[in-house]
């Protein structure tokens, strides 16, 4: 992916910086930022905060051996200008005014990312970038389906004013653009989830997004079958005959280059993927694996549909390997460079609009 500018270089010299949250302390989170971190002048890294308590950052730092001076600062205002010589965090304020956060053990975790992604609600950040956190630090929120995409998706909405805002998952990669229409739910759930109208609002935040954050004017959309051999027809399963075939005509009708279904053994390979700019899955699985068999370690997990950029690591907290010096930063990495990416270009986007 490309380096972005950064603070200093006369593309970058106004642009905020990146808001990053900790994440869970007990994950790689500390080890992945501290490393990157140390890696920010040889990757033209944009300057970043990090969201958290810093003594965490401080503790890792001393248990890994790595020099990384941490400064508390009081805004993320602040942070393009210490980035250079210091790592800088802004420590959690008080979660009296949340409105969403029951006071239990995980509060502090979710407090970061709730003003880390105020932050770039508010344009005070580029981007959000967000270290892994385990599923029940949020079970204290009412969401349908507990998670980091679920949880932006609802603050998103609440700062918006608008009753729900669907985000959507895509992981990205250089090889591979790949969208799931449903996420995290049992494989035997997902033939009664899928319907027209769900395919059909995927594929259009997915073409908004690859023309808004990625700048592909005309974009390629691929749309995979659910059944094995995309169905065979009718012989092998009806969804494709059913819901995907009506929503990909629908959408073609409209006008997006969109085509499908396909069959979902024959879209991942080299020379398909040169046919399309991004692929629609039926479920997690159907894209993860391609995206993670080709960039295991560079995969980012980006969030269409929001009214901010946010990009994250394509991995979990990996417990084990916190504090071990194992914890490889290249998918956190390539989540920074892609969110500068993204955000410059939405910057940019909102510059020219204002003239």
């Amino acid at each position: 992916m490309p380096s972005s500018p950064t603070v200093g270089s006369p593309e970058g010299a106004c642009l905020p910086a990146i808001a990053v949250t900790l994440g869970d302390p007990n994950g790689i989170g500390p080890d992945i930022t501290l490393a990157s971190w140390l890696g920010r002048k040889p990757r033209a890294l944009h300057p970043f905060a990090v969201y958290g308590d810093p003594e965490v950052l401080e503790h890792r730092a001393r248990a890994l051996g790595l020099d990384v001076p941490v400064e508390t600062v009081t805004h993320i205002r602040a942070a393009a200008q210490r980035f250079p010589t210091a790592l800088p965090v802004v420590a959690p304020t008080s979660t009296a005014q949340n409105r969403l956060l029951s006071a239990d053990g995980d509060a502090a975790i979710v407090a970061a990312l709730e003003q880390a992604t105020m932050a770039a609600l508010d344009g005070a950040a580029l981007a959000l970038v967000t270290n892994p956190i385990a599923k029940k630090s949020l079970r204290s929120i009412p969401l349908e389906y507990p998670g980091h995409t679920a949880f932006l998706g609802q603050l998103a909405a609440r700062y918006v004013g608008k009753a729900t805002i669907r985000p959507v998952m895509m992981l990205v990669a250089a090889e591979l653009k790949v969208v799931p229409v449903t996420v995290h739910i049992p494989i035997s759930a997902v033939p009664h989830t899928l319907t027209r109208a769900l395919i059909a609002e995927t594929v259009r935040i997915t073409a908004g997004a690859l023309r808004q954050d990625f700048g592909i004017r005309h974009p390629r959309i691929a749309v995979a079958g659910l059944n094995p051999h995309a169905g065979e027809g009718g012989l092998i399963g009806t969804e494709e005959r059913d819901i995907i075939a009506p929503a990909i005509a629908q959408l073609a009708g409209a006008g997006l280059a969109v085509t499908g279904p396909h069959s979902a053994d024959s879209l991942f390979h080299a020379d398909a993927r040169h046919t399309y700019d991004a692929a629609i899955a039926m479920y997690h699985d159907q894209a993860l694996i391609p995206l993670k068999t080709l960039a295991f370690d560079r995969g980012v997990n980006v969030t269409l549909g929001l009214p901010f950029v946010r990009t994250s690591p394509d991995h979990g907290t990996a417990f084990a390997l916190a504090g071990t010096g194992k914890a490889r930063p290249d998918s956190f990495l390539a989540a920074l460079q892609l969110a500068a990416e993204l955000g410059t270009r939405r910057a940019a986007a909102r510059a020219s609009a204002a003239q």
